[in-house]
């Protein structure tokens, strides 16, 4: 039976290859490079796990990424134009990259051979694995018999409840990419301060500085908590994953008491599903991004 619609995402989604395989996604690889010559497709090209290694391996070495090209996008729309399925892309925010723009040009390009082409191309505003999180919400949508034009528009409703609340390991990857002021950068340089962030609509807010793992690690889950506290609908309505770095350890440690966290304030919650935070975003983080996403579900559960 032909599908309702496709969907497809730029590899900022950080899903894993197996679940875009059983989910029929289609993801559009970014680029990664850490000499300024050489770029690698992530996953098709170099591991994700391999990636981080090198970082490790290169610690004054700051890797680059590169947003997908117009014709990486043709040749992923074209075979669903010509079967006449619509499609649905999301892209990483607009304000970290310009994979939507090319996009939105091979869409036009496109639309010149194919004028009944249907392709939406949406800014999801957010990335890494919350736009994973909003693109499986997508595939529910699609599961659930939603309408092209009504999972448009049901996207485009949720996708402003998308949130990252998050750590890294230092600020040494933030400052070198420019996505925190140099004041903050010098003072975490100078006393071992470590940031906590939320990104909410394609933008990078402070939500507090501490010293130590531990202590940052506790205001990321109490941002989530306060997230949660403040929102009018059940736990059970939202999408929540952790993303992670290179230290998967870390990461299920952090999920285990999560969960036992979540349990003793009252949220009924059994598992937190956990996904490597890819390369598009790490060159920003660094190695040790450790954090929440979350956003509300497209369809509600009954």
């Amino acid at each position: 039976m032909k599908e309702p619609f496709h969907i497809v995402s730029d590899g900022s989604c950080d899903l894993p290859p197996e679940l875009v395989q059983e989910k029929n996604i289609t993801v559009v690889p970014f680029y990664v490079s850490f000499d300024d010559e050489h770029y690698y497709k992530e996953i098709a090209e170099i591991g994700v796990r391999d990636f981080y290694q090198q970082m490790i391996d290169k610690k004054s070495v700051y890797p680059k990424s590169s947003m997908p090209s117009i014709p990486d996008y043709e040749e992923v729309f074209l075979p669903f134009v010509e079967a006449g399925i619509p499609i649905i892309c999301i892209c990483i925010t607009t304000k970290f990259s310009g994979s939507m723009q090319s996009a939105l040009n091979a869409r036009s390009l496109l639309l010149e051979e194919y004028p009944r082409a249907e392709i939406t191309v949406i800014d999801a505003t957010i990335n890494t694995v919350l736009q994973g999180q909003y693109v499986l919400e997508a595939a529910s949508l699609r599961d659930c018999g939603v309408s092209y034009e009504d999972a448009v528009a049901r996207l485009e409703e949720i996708k402003s409840t998308g949130r990252i609340f998050f750590t890294v390991g230092n600020m040494e990857y933030l400052k070198h990419g420019g996505r925190i002021g140099k004041v903050a950068a010098l003072a975490g340089g100078a006393l071992d301060i470590r940031p906590v962030i939320t990104l909410k609509q394609g933008e990078i807010f402070p939500s507090g500085l501490d010293r130590g793992r531990k202590r940052t690690l506790k205001k990321v889950m109490n941002l989530l908590l306060d997230y949660l506290q403040k929102s009018s609908l059940g736990i059970e309505c939202y999408s929540l994953a952790i993303g992670y770095g290179y230290d998967k350890e870390e990461a299920l440690a952090f999920r285990e008491q999560a969960i036992s966290t979540l349990q003793q304030k009252g949220y009924a919650i059994e598992s937190i599903p956990l996904y490597q935070i890819g390369a598009t975003i790490a060159v920003h983080t660094g190695p040790y991004p450790l954090g929440f996403g979350i956003i509300e579900k497209g369809v509600h559960p009954q």
